[in-house]
């Protein structure tokens, strides 16, 4: 367990650390791609492998939130999420659903690549691809439905 501790809180003060070179947004996206990426390294190994993976997914998540919340605005975000429910709602599993912002030139898709059912109702694994300032991005993710009707992000597209 001690290991463990020295390894999250190394992953941690790099995450932290990179939050102040810039402003909330990238602040916000570091420590979101951070927790994710960890979270999803902790599904990878055991023993000191889980451990490495931990840290390396805290760091290589980090980095990708880092990019994506420093250079997508608040309107950016709404277009993508309000295509992320649309496509997760609506769109046949292999059709994408775009989305693209006008004022600053950032788009990107959101595509459906396979649905399932679970004890608590539907989940759908996604593809989303993101172009900022002319760079494609790709992450991978998961959503299931929630009481309410919306779709919750259940595994982080990393």
């Amino acid at each position: 367990m001690p290991r463990f501790s020295a390894v999250f809180c190394l992953a941690a003060s790099l995450a932290l650390g990179a939050c102040q070179a810039g402003g909330p947004k990238e602040g916000l996206g570091t420590v979101l791609g951070g927790v994710a990426g960890a979270a999803l390294g902790s599904q990878i190994g055991s023993g000191d492998g889980k451990l490495v993976a931990v840290a390396a997914g805290a760091v290589i998540g980090s980095m990708v939130g880092r990019e994506i919340g420093s250079s997508l605005d608040k309107a950016d975000r709404a277009a993508m999420q309000q295509a992320g429910q649309a496509a997760l709602e609506r769109s046949p599993t292999g059709r994408a659903t775009t989305w693209n912002n006008p004022d600053s030139g950032n788009s990107g898709s959101i595509t459906p690549v396979r649905t399932y059912e679970t004890t608590s109702g539907p989940c759908r694994e996604f593809h989303n691809e993101v172009f900022i300032g002319g760079k494609r991005q790709q992450a991978y993710g998961t959503a299931c439905r929630q009481a309410d009707g919306s779709w919750k992000i259940t595994k982080p597209a990393v």
